[in-house]
Formats: C-alpha cells, structure tokens, sequence
C-alpha cells in the first residue's frame, strides 16, 4: 500500500517514514508540509493511505480530508495529531484512525491493518453518509482531471442544474456535484436562498431590479448577471435588504 505523510514539521515526517520502512506491504509515497500541498500530492501519487497531520498552516488536516473524498478513489485518511480534542470532529468525517503523537509503532501498524480492510465500497458509503458540520473554507471542485479550491468567501451564489450546481465567483464558474440542500445547511450564515435552484451571498447582495418580464431579480456585487427571486422567497429577501440599508 502507497502512503503519504503529511505533517508541517519535517522531523514528524521522518519519523514516520521511518517507521513505515519497518513495515512489510508499505511505502512512502510522498511527503506535504500543508493541505493544499497533500491535495496535490494526492492527485499525483494516488495513496492508497494518507497519514495527516490536523493543525497545519494554510488549509488544516481536517479540511484537506474533506477535499480528498472528491477524487475519484479518494485514499483511508488517518490523523496524527498531538491534540487529542480534535477526535471527535475526525470521526465525524470517517477517518480510519487518529493516533496521538509520538505515534507508537504498534498503533501505526492497527491503523493501517484498519485502513487495509477498509474497502473501496465501504468508504464510498461512509462518504454517502457523512454530514458535515462546520462549514469549510474552500470549495473543491474537479476540473480536467484536476482540483481546483475555490475560497467560500468568493462565491456570489450556488446555481442548481440537474444533477450539477454551479459555483460563480466575480472571475469564474466551475461545476461541482453536491446538492443545493446540502449546501445550504452547511452555509446557512453565509447564504439564502432566493429560489428553489439558487442561493445567493448576503454579503454581496447589493439590491432588487425588475426585469422586462416584470420578475424581481437580485443584483450582486462583481457580476453582471442577475439572478430570479421566486415569490416563495421574495417578501424575506427584501426584508434582507431592508436590514442591510438600516
């Protein structure tokens, strides 16, 4: 099995590579000192198995494995941390394991006999099944082949399409394959909903326009583009306005 670890500290990531070397059916695969570089190393190495530190400068361990369940055969995540508050919130994203530092060479080794038993069937339902309560920082989506991160602040608005939702920022639009509802549990402090296939930034809602149509549309900061408002949603986004201009 490939590992990759992860961790800001060099001497954490020697020591573990060390102790992998040790080990029969296992090897280094890569090194990341942050999230966004163990994304990148991800996608180039295919891990089977990523050993990830949780506090780390930039993007945290726990955010980088929310991303990581994008790829397409996302790799068991199993943290290494020397806080052993962060837990429960591990689990709650379906890590393998969570091992406190200094990693003991026995636990190492039952963390990645867990992680090897771990099909990819199972993990695909664990993910199916994982509710995320804190809202992240970024939003991941694939393209070509790739990912991309796109800062939460950024966005202007979530726009529903089927089976896909558009993610509009003031410089591009990307598609990524989580529903609108979700979405909107998740960033409920953030965003609104103004029609049942769109969700919009209250921090960038500049006001209301009526179209030729007749239609009460939303204006946006940074875009062109303005969206519908349906009459379900109209009378609380006015209200919304209203509160903004006071």
């Amino acid at each position: 099995m490939k590992v990759l670890v992860v961790d800001d500290e060099a001497p954490a990531r020697t020591r573990l590579g060390r102790m992998l070397q040790e080990l029969d059916g296992y090897s280094v695969c890569g090194e990341a000192g942050n999230g966004h570089e163990a994304l990148t190393a991800a996608q180039r190495n295919q891990p089977d198995v990523i050993l990830m530190d949780i506090r780390m400068p930039g993007m945290d361990g726990l955010e980088a494995a929310q991303h990581l369940q994008l790829l397409e055969h996302p790799p068991a995540v199993i943290f290494t941390t020397a806080y052993d508050d962060y837990a429960l919130r591990a689990f709650e994203i379906h890590a393998v394991d969570y091992l406190l530092k200094p990693v003991r060479q026995e636990r190492l080794v039952e963390a990645l006999h867990h992680a090897r038993r771990l099909t990819h069937a199972q993990a695909s339902h664990l993910r199916a099944g994982n509710e995320n309560p804190t809202a992240r920082q970024r939003i991941c989506a694939r393209m070509r082949g790739s990912l991309q991160l796109i800062p939460v602040e950024d966005i202007r608005y979530f726009q529903a399409d089927q089976k896909y939702v558009t993610v509009a920022t003031a410089q591009c639009q990307v598609l990524i394959e989580e529903t609108l509802k979700s979405l909107e549990d998740e960033f409920t402090e953030r965003f609104v909903r103004i029609h049942r296939n769109a969700l919009i930034a209250r921090r960038y809602l500049e006001g209301l326009e009526k179209d030729d149509n007749g239609q009460t549309r939303a204006r946006l900061q940074g875009i062109d583009q303005t969206l519908e408002i349906s009459r379900r949603h109209l009378a609380d986004i006015r209200r919304l306005v209203k509160s903004m201009r006071s």
